[in-house]
């Protein structure tokens, strides 16, 4: 179906053709530790790829605007039903197109624009949509921030109750995107319940992990979960909101029709797909082992003399502090892309560098996980990231490192048959 697929496009387009191929060559050639980045199956492309990208379905399930939705209601019912059943929710809306968008209609159902709210600050490890100035959460909403301890790099929540008690926020927001720690969702709701706030987690960073039972689930304490459907949860671009059956009305009314028109409903497809894969024994022993691996590379990192901030992990990603090594993160984040080992660069907490050359980098499993790479890989993983930004300009350290990674790639190949002729 793919070659068919890139021999009509070849025909058609060709510099398009080419860029895909590109991409492919890409990651069959190297190691992506990019921690919100994964690799879907071969059935969820397929569904991300069907005709259902030719129909517009505004509305919900068996209640929508345009006719001829039978099918497309089949595909919603499915996706929605197997996310209730991966994490036990009341309700949920398969529709959102991503996170931000699945965030901003979570603010609306709780919130109306001035509100006050509390979110863990980007500089801190959480996301724009947590508050940043710069984004709407931060410009139509009142975003006040907390972060993390700067003795233990951990969340404090006696601080953050602390300034719950004196901001009176009508919402708290847990979540991450650099932190890689667990959350604890009963302490955010104790102290949202002290002052009279309503209850946000985004949990996009570990929804693969929550819904193999590894983490804390927020679905049973938190009025309103949002989550990507990709990262660890393997799926496609996009997003779900999940909440108590009291909010479902004014979720559904947020994403359509205040926020988005018609759903991207060849998406929806292949996130019920990606939702049914999560559902089999075989999801948590992948998410087990993305735990393994973030735990063994970061044991490696820190045995080669890397700092990691909080000294581990406890979940899918590592965050690390370059200031020792005297290399930035954009220094270090261009050399290892050199070498085709492919990671982000990062704030750290107190970070004294600006964030588009910051202090760290941040590393994450998901991906290499599932290409196979278990315990001994993250290891050799490990060295070559310590080689590169030990010696960053050394070309006889990244020769070697690119054969490393080669040997890797050529052992544990990604996506076998999908090799397409240029």
């Amino acid at each position: 179906m793919v070659h068919d697929m890139l021999a009509d496009l070849r025909q058609s387009d060709p510099d398009v053709a080419n860029a895909i191929h590109g991409e492919l060559r890409r990651i069959q050639s190297g190691i992506e530790l990019i921690a919100s980045e994964n690799f879907v199956s071969k059935a969820v492309m397929q569904a991300n790829g069907s005709v259902f990208t030719n129909k517009y379905s505004e509305g919900t399930p068996h209640k929508r605007y345009y006719g001829g939705n039978e099918w497309v209601d089949v595909v919603e019912d499915l996706a929605v039903e197997r996310a209730k059943k991966l994490f036990g929710a009341d309700h949920v809306n398969v529709q959102p197109l991503s996170g931000s968008p699945a965030n901003q209609a979570a603010f609306f159902a709780l919130m109306e624009a001035g509100d006050k709210f509390m979110g863990l600050s980007l500089a801190h490890g959480g996301h724009l949509t947590h508050g940043a100035s710069v984004n709407f959460s931060g410009k139509l909403f009142k975003a006040v921030p907390y972060g993390v301890s700067k003795e233990t790099e951990l969340l404090d929540y006696d601080e953050i109750r602390r300034i719950a008690l004196a901001e009176k926020p009508k919402m708290i927001l847990s979540g991450l995107t650099a932190y890689p720690r667990k959350l604890d969702f009963k302490a955010f709701k104790e102290i949202a319940d002290e002052v009279g706030a309503r209850t946000m987690s985004d949990v996009a960073h570990i929804a693969g992990l929550i819904a193999a039972g590894l983490h804390e689930n927020p679905c049973p304490v938190t009025d309103i979960v949002t989550t990507t459907t990709h990262k660890t949860l393997r799926g496609p671009r996009g997003a779900i909101i999940m909440c108590k059956q009291e909010f479902a009305e004014k979720v559904d009314k947020c994403v359509f029709p205040f926020l988005q028109g018609g759903p991207h409903d060849q998406t929806t497809a292949a996130k019920a797909v990606a939702f049914g894969e999560a559902l089999k024994p075989e999801f948590k022993e992948y998410a087990k082992q993305v735990m393994k691996n973030a735990k063994a590379l970061g044991d490696e990192l820190m045995a080669r003399g890397l700092r990691l901030v909080t000294g581990g992990t406890d979940n899918h990603l590592l965050l690390v502090d370059l200031t020792p090594k005297g290399i930035s993160g954009k220094e270090a984040e261009k050399a290892l892309g050199d070498v085709h080992i492919y990671v982000n660069k990062n704030m750290i907490p107190f970070d004294p560098r600006k964030p588009f050359d910051p202090s760290g980098i941040r590393v994450g499993t998901p991906a290499s996980t599932t290409r196979g790479f278990g315990e001994s890989e993250m290891k050799v993983i490990g060295e070559c990231i310590a080689a590169i930004v030990e010696k960053p300009g050394d070309e006889a350290v990244k020769e070697k490192v690119k054969g490393d990674v080669a040997e890797l790639c050529r052992r544990f190949p990604l996506y076998p048959g999908m090799e397409l002729l240029s």
